[in-house]
């Protein structure tokens, strides 16, 4: 079966419950809303010509200081996406299903892990790094940041130094947090700082 029927045949079992579905740097790519994103998931997942079986990866995207003009996006209203990679092996195919959150404030979609188990795990990577709220995972709670640990780290407005540093107190005989020392930066590469750029 060539690219082409692969793509034929994702269309006449998804139908209308998708937004877009093209071939792009050889993988199949599908954009759904967030209304949809459960029920196309499980599709993918149980049709008997389809059996994506297998969650590869889910993770989110924050386009908050995106290039629009450079390189164009299906959504400019929303700030964040979260993608899914799937794979079927029975039929040997990939496939990559991306959806916007429609709240920039507090993102939030639906939880996979009714579909895929494992999906709780990614799940909680991308609330722990982008604050992403998945409705129905019953585990959500930061993964590799500390449980006090303030914001969220791969958000693009997330300061470079973070918000608090963890020191050694010997007058106390403990560890303790305080706020950062190290003083803001400019991180801006030489070969692309604006004239009259200054560090300070």
């Amino acid at each position: 079966m060539d690219t082409n029927d692969k793509l034929d045949k994702l269309q006449k079992i998804l139908g209308d419950s998708i937004e877009k579905l093209q071939l792009s740097y050889r993988e199949m790519n599908i954009l759904v809303n967030p209304e949809n994103y459960v029920p196309v998931m499980t599709l993918l997942c149980q049709h008997k010509d389809l059996q994506f079986s297998q969650l590869i990866d889910l993770c989110a995207i924050d386009y908050l200081t995106y290039g629009d003009d450079l390189y164009p996006r299906e959504n400019s209203e929303s700030r964040y996406a979260v993608v899914g990679h799937l794979l079927s092996m029975p039929y040997n195919l990939r496939i990559r299903v991306k959806v916007y959150l429609e709240d920039n404030e507090t993102p939030a979609i639906a939880s996979l892990t009714k579909v895929w188990p494992v999906a709780g795990w990614f799940e909680r990577e991308a609330f722990d790094l982008f604050g992403i709220i998945f409705h129905g995972n019953e585990d959500l709670r930061r993964i590799l940041t500390d449980y006090g640990f303030i914001g969220h780290p791969f958000r693009k407005d997330f300061p470079i130094s973070g918000n608090v540093e963890i020191t050694y107190s010997h007058e106390e005989n403990r560890i303790i947090q305080q706020a950062v020392s190290i003083a803001p930066r400019e991180n801006v590469p030489r070969i692309v700082r604006p004239d009259g750029f200054s560090r300070h």
